[in-house]
Order: C-alpha cells, then sequence, then structure tokens
C-alpha cells in the first residue's frame, strides 16, 4: 500500500489524466454489476431490488430445463462464427486487392464508397431490408412476379434468414475493417516488396510470401478481440431486421434480442439478468480459454 501511495505522488499527473476514464468505467460498468442479483429473484416491481423474492438458481433452471438457452447460445455463437470468419477473410482480401491497384485517384474513391455503409444507422439497414424482401410490393417478389413466377413470403420462412443477416452484417462492417487490414500493408517496408520483384517473384508469390505472413497478428489480434464478444450478438442488426416477428425467432432469435423482450415486453426482469449474466460468463470463459491456448502456441500473439 506504502508503495502505490508513492507511485500514485510520483505519477500523480497521469493519474490525474486517467481519472476520468476510470470513474467512467466505474460508474456506468461496475456500479451496475449489482443488478446481477435479479438473475437469482423472482423480481418484484413493489419489492424492488433487495425486496424480491430470493429463488437461488431457478431462473437458470428454467433457461436451460425449456430448451430456450441452448437454442439462444447455437444462434448467438453460430452467427458470431459467421460474422467474424467471413467478415476477416473479405476484409482481408479486399485489402490486398485494394493495396495493389494502380492509380491513387480510383484507390481512395473505392476505400470512400466502400467506407459509406458503416455510417448507415440499423435503422435504415431494417428499411432496406423490408422494402427488398416484403411480400406486398418487395423488389425481390416485384421482380418474381414481372417474370411470371410465384412471389415467396420471406417473413413467415426462417431459412432465407440466416444468409440474409449475415450478407447486411459483412456488407455493413466491409469498409471499416478493410482499412485495418490496409492500414496493416502499408505499414510494411518496401524493401520486401523490391527484393521480391528482383528475385522474380509475381505479384501472387509477394503476397502469398510477403503480405500474408505479415498480417498474421492483425488478423489474430482482430479475431481473440472479436471472440470476447462471441455472445454478444448484434442486437441492432437482428431487431431492426426482424423485429417482433414471432416466427422467424427459431433461427433469428438471440440472447440480446431475448434480453431486451424479457426486460421491456414481459417484464420479466429475472429471467433476462440470468440470460445476460449467462451471456457474460461464457464470453469471459471463451477469451480467457482462447487466449491461453494462444498463449501456448504463440506467446507472442496472445492478448495478455
Amino acid at each position: 500500500m506504502k508503495s502505490f501511495i508513492q507511485e500514485l505522488y510520483r505519477n500523480k499527473t497521469l493519474f490525474f489524466m486517467i481519472a476520468p476514464t476510470l470513474l467512467f468505467f466505474i460508474v456506468f460498468s461496475y456500479v451496475p454489476m449489482v443488478g446481477v442479483y435479479y438473475a437469482f429473484t423472482r423480481f418484484d416491481f413493489e419489492g424492488g431490488l433487495f425486496g424480491s423474492e430470493f429463488i437461488g438458481m431457478k431462473n437458470f433452471e428454467f433457461l436451460f430445463n425449456s430448451g430456450v438457452l441452448w437454442n439462444l447460445t447455437k444462434n448467438t455463437v453460430l452467427y458470431n462464427i459467421a460474422f467474424i470468419l467471413i467478415s476477416n477473410i473479405l476484409q482481408l482480401l479486399c485489402a490486398i486487392f485494394l493495396s495493389e491497384l494502380p492509380g491513387k485517384l480510383f484507390k481512395k474513391t473505392t476505400q470512400s464508397i466502400m467506407f459509406l455503409p458503416f455510417f448507415v444507422s440499423f435503422v435504415l439497414v431494417g428499411a432496406f431490408v423490408f422494402n427488398l424482401f416484403n411480400s406486398d410490393n418487395g423488389v425481390v417478389n416485384t421482380v418474381l412476379t414481372q417474370l411470371g413466377l410465384q412471389p415467396y413470403d420471406f417473413y413467415v420462412h426462417t431459412a432465407p434468414w440466416k444468409y440474409i443477416i449475415v450478407f447486411f452484417h459483412v456488407w455493413k462492417g466491409l469498409g471499416y475493417g478493410t482499412i485495418i487490414y490496409l492500414a496493416a500493408i502499408m505499414s510494411i517496408s518496401d524493401e520486401y516488396h523490391e527484393a521480391a520483384k528482383i528475385d522474380g517473384a509475381n505479384i501472387f508469390q509477394r503476397v502469398r510470401h510477403i503480405i500474408m505472413p505479415m498480417l498474421v497478428p492483425t488478423f489474430i489480434l482482430l479475431i481473440l478481440l472479436s471472440l470476447g464478444g462471441i455472445l454478444k450478438g448484434q442486437f441492432d442488426l437482428f431487431y431492426q431486421i426482424i423485429g417482433n416477428n414471432g416466427m422467424l425467432y427459431n433461427s433469428t432469435d438471440i440472447i440480446d434480442t431475448y434480453v431486451y423482450r424479457s426486460l421491456a415486453v414481459n417484464f420479466d426482469i429475472g429471467m433476462g439478468t440470468a440470460a445476460g449474466l449467462y451471456q457474460s460468463f461464457f464470453g469471459f470463459v471463451l477469451i480467457l480459454t482462447v487466449n491461453y491456448i494462444i498463449r501456448k502456441v504463440r506467446s507472442d500473439y496472445a492478448l495478455f
């Protein structure tokens, strides 16, 4: 304790600078953790937090025994795996293509166009999807009708939505991720490329033996950061696209949307908190496990 006080006094300016950040996390991240107690209660609005009936693990037992938690976990994990893998691979490929394109004007214009969807709100994405796929006057069904085919009611069939959701998630984040990989590619010294050209290496050989190995640390770091939130789904994306359409819940319901309905629609605060606590704990264990494995294999790529 004495050494900490001495360190605090010696670097008081640095500690003062970081104080607002610490205060932010204490107020908005750690103080609200008191609400975790809701997960072990049958919440009563009259009793409040500590006046509600304590029921132990019964909320968790219901989630496990009803099969709800399994379906939510499966959907959340599978969607996030698809988001992480497809997004990172396409972002990496687009960054490599852009880095090799001639002409600065064309390259900058392409980057700007790819980056635009990142600033489109999920409300507008939901409007795009509805205008594309609704059964009355959606673009897809209008085209099918004009071709003499039967219209397809997307909002009563679950099969297409896994592809629709993944597509729009990848589309929205493609430009942002590409810029990150492109910045990593730009940091590679030109000496590597010049030496490879002297040795007669073509563009594909340079990509394979120079660019790809150099991007491995960035790729692994982004994957690790994404894995930390693998149980935290894109609530805005799912809610704005699917909304409250119960017919699609079997294949599109994730933990975040379930927690939202439990709290805002069903007012079952205990059940919603239990699902949220399970989500946080599972994600915490997952990131520790993956980081431990990577530290054993390649310690220099681990987060901590």
